[in-house]
């Protein structure tokens, strides 16, 4: 707190070093001392503040699509934001997780090594408590996990770890994968003590119960990317679209889209009353359809086509005669093929 002087202080201030009471030389000297920063050789730095900012809004993105994932899966509201971002060496982290607890190693292809995703076991008994059927209610268990909940616990993990991939698309095509599901954490030796990794904390909760999940990753893995860890190229590559590698990534996704194709062969107004007085056997006569017209053909709510009906063996199926938007070739060849097949 900065302390304030009267007049009266002041004035006595100037007297004194006007007579030589008071040495300026040693009021200079000691608003001059140099500031000494503390370093432990134990626990080098291997990541600057940059490179920590930039992976927590990497797994920013991941927190939120865990979260929206997680809520569909368990069908009750879960919530996961990335708590902090830290550097710590091995033997911190796992001395700071609970045991038995859940742990993931995860294969961090391309990158060498592995890392590993720990869940709180308070985390763990509620989302298996909710798969089973029960309500997801706080419940204090302190044991290992059976082989049918291990199983269950293997394909939740999987779901987590697909997130990665996207959240990870601007700095690296990454393809986690789960390796084996550990809950002593002794056993997970990915790296030596002394070696230096950053924690992500993620704090979790599903429905009213509250924990933590941890993502720890050595440096030694990370090591080959560390020059794209900085907020500069994270934003760059986001405008750019991510580059070929997210390019390629988009394309596949887009490969497995499914959309709907209708084909309308007409259609009326009728009013509700003549809706509920139909019965087997009646004809509806369609408005403006001829016997010979060409039908419209609808990807998703658009029409895009005109077409003719016809039969391919025992199947019905339709010709394409037209296009209404100008598609794309090969997208035009694999409706055509679509249509033939139904």
């Amino acid at each position: 707190m900065t302390e304030i002087l009267s007049q009266d202080e002041i004035d006595s201030l100037l007297s004194a070093i006007s007579t030589g009471e008071v040495d300026t030389e040693e009021i200079k000297d000691t608003g001059e001392q140099k500031k000494v920063k503390i370093y432990d050789f134990k626990r080098p730095d291997k990541f600057s503040k940059d490179q920590l900012r930039t992976l927590q809004m990497m797994h920013e993105t991941f927190a939120r699509l865990t979260t929206t994932s997680l809520s569909a899966q368990l069908r009750t509201l879960v919530s996961v934001h990335v708590a902090s971002v830290d550097q710590l060496t091995y033997e911190e982290f796992i001395r700071s997780i609970p045991n038995p607890t859940t742990l993931g190693i995860v294969n961090m292809d391309p990158l060498k090594g592995s890392a590993i995703f720990e869940m709180d076991p308070s985390v763990t008994f509620t989302i298996i408590d909710r798969l089973f059927g029960g309500s997801g209610e706080t419940m204090k268990i302190n044991r290992e996990l059976t082989d049918i909940e291990l199983s269950v616990m293997e394909n939740i993990i999987v779901r987590i770890l697909s997130n990665l991939r996207e959240s990870w698309s601007a700095v690296i095509d990454l393809r986690p994968r789960l390796g084996n599901i550990e809950t002593n954490p002794q056993f997970a030796q990915i790296v030596p003590p002394n070696d230096m990794v950053v924690l992500v904390t993620l704090e979790t909760k599903v429905g009213e119960v509250e924990g933590m999940m941890n993502f720890c990753i050595p440096y030694i893995t990370i090591e080959p990317i560390i020059s794209k860890l900085s907020a500069q190229y994270w934003y760059s590559s986001i405008r750019k679209g991510g580059g070929s590698e997210n390019l390629e990534i988009i394309k596949e996704r887009l490969d497995n889209v499914k959309l709907p194709v209708i084909v309308e062969l007409g259609g009326i107004n009728i009013s509700v009353k003549d809706v509920l007085d139909i019965k087997k056997g009646d004809v509806i006569k369609l408005e403006n359809t001829k016997i010979n017209a060409e039908m419209e053909v609808k990807v998703g709510d658009r029409t895009k086509f005109t077409a003719r009906p016809g039969v391919v063996g025992v199947k019905k199926a339709i010709q394409i005669t037209g296009i209404v938007e100008e598609f794309s070739d090969e997208l035009l060849e694999g409706l055509k093929k679509g249509g033939e097949e139904e």
